[in-house]
């Protein structure tokens, strides 16, 4: 038990120091995957930081068909959300899980609810700027965050890994695609609701719902102005990430160099 645990844990440090030095290139595209399903593991609850940007109204028990997870670990994370994010990113994180879950439930997809309902509730912690860390990626610097919280709530180690990984990968499902379902959720729903992926698969009177319990509320622009924020005071932190498309076509001497700038100034004589 002890060597099993000793090797879980280095696993997890390993693919977290790969992954916060990764520079991949986000990939947008279609997720199948099937998977079994673990089981939920109670949390307790923590204080919280920060004012509630959309009150204390509570969720609906479903939307769309789908049953929003009401258990205290969901409650506590859905209260921390609120607490720190503005009611447009809010209503974002939703609609990620929604869209993911109703996709993934029309796949036939096994997953477990909360575990994916966390990880899409937390996901662009990395966005405000209480997480951004100096030349990280804001969805490394979001993982941490979001690991923070859920080690207060008394999460496994196990599922916070999840977690970490839903949310480090979320913009790149070039990667995430290939993983277990939880982790594959959150970049499938996040790109549904930020480029209409796969929405064609999601019926007119699903996605009306959806749009009705948790309005967009100029998600469009509020994103656009979220990456210009992240280029100008963490530049270096977008360097070969999409991000830095936009602040190369917004920000004048935008000073991260392209993916080829970086290959020809390698210290190699050829």
């Amino acid at each position: 038990m002890s060597d099993k645990s000793n090797d879980d844990v280095t696993t997890h440090v390993t693919r977290r120091s790969v992954l916060r030095r990764s520079t991949g290139v986000a990939a947008i595209g279609a997720a199948s995957l099937l998977a079994s399903p673990i089981s939920a593991s109670p949390a307790g609850a923590a204080p919280l930081d920060g004012a509630s940007a959309s009150g204390g109204d509570a969720l609906p028990g479903s939307v769309a068909g789908i049953r929003i997870p009401d258990s205290a670990l969901a409650r506590e994370t859905v209260r921390f959300a609120r607490g720190v994010s503005s009611v447009t990113l809010f209503n974002h994180v939703m609609r990620t899980y929604l869209y993911s879950a109703l996709l993934f439930d029309r796949r036939g997809v096994r997953y477990d609810c909360e575990l994916a309902f966390v990880a899409a509730v937390l996901h662009d912690l990395g966005l405000l700027e209480a997480y951004q860390v100096p030349a990280e990626r804001f969805e490394v610097g979001g993982a941490d965050a979001a690991e923070r919280f859920l080690k207060k709530q008394h999460m496994s180690d196990e599922r916070v890994a999840v977690v970490w990984d839903a949310i480090a990968l979320h913009t790149n499902m070039g990667i995430a695609s290939r993983k277990r379902p939880e982790i594959a959720m959150v970049s499938v729903g996040s790109a549904a609701d930020f480029a209409g992926q796969d929405l064609q698969q999601i019926p007119s009177d699903a996605l009306e719902e959806i749009l009705d319990a948790f309005p967009r509320e100029g998600f469009k622009q509020d994103a656009l102005d979220n990456i210009l924020s992240i280029c100008r005071t963490n530049p270096m932190s977008v360097a070969m990430h999409p991000f830095a498309e936009v602040g190369r076509r917004h920000i004048p001497e935008f000073p991260v160099p392209t993916v080829e700038d970086m290959l020809l100034a390698a210290p190699f004589e050829e």
